[in-house]
């Protein structure tokens, strides 16, 4: 009888091996454990320099799934994170969840204005689902999700000085 907290037909350990069983739990276990990368934030216009109630561009370009190969309890298991959702926090105490990475410059499908001037710490958190097969076996989801938490950017966004300048 398998109650879901066992894996179906041909994911068991053989009989002789001892009473431990791979488990959906151990392989979330060790999805969740997984040394992941931040997503890379980028930032338009770059250098860190921004105007005050300027459409400020942001996007990644970390979209790709991510593939490992651990050992549990004595298999290959190949695990696959996806990144699914990300959570743009723009610093300025506003932040926005998307399914979608964003786009450079001239697609600004992710934008921030910001209303005073100052220095801001942006950042980009992604949310990887995942998916797994024991050995070459067919896939199968990983209950669940992992957040990655992306490091702060300095970003300062400033005021423009018009300026009359002569032929």
């Amino acid at each position: 009888m398998n109650d879901g907290s066992v894996l179906p037909f041909g994911f068991c350990l053989p009989p002789d091996s001892g009473p431990e069983v791979l488990t959906v739990s151990i392989v979330r276990t060790a999805f969740a454990e997984l040394k992941l990368p931040a997503a890379k934030l980028v930032i338009q216009p770059p250098d860190g320099l921004t105007l005050v109630n300027f459409d400020t561009n942001f996007y990644t370009t970390s979209t790709r799934p991510i593939s490992r190969t651990v050992t549990l309890l004595g298999q290959q298991v190949t695990l696959e994170a996806t990144p699914a959702e990300f959570h743009w926090i723009f610093g300025d105490g506003q932040s926005l969840a998307t399914s979608e990475p964003g786009a450079p410059y001239p697609d600004l499908t992710i934008t921030h204005n910001y209303l005073r001037t100052g220095t801001y710490q942006p950042s980009l958190d992604t949310v990887f689902t995942g998916r797994f097969r024991v050995g070459g076996g067919p896939w199968r989801q990983i209950p669940g999700t992992v957040t990655i938490n992306g490091a702060g950017q300095a970003l300062r966004a400033i005021e423009a000085q018009p300026k009359l300048v002569g032929y």
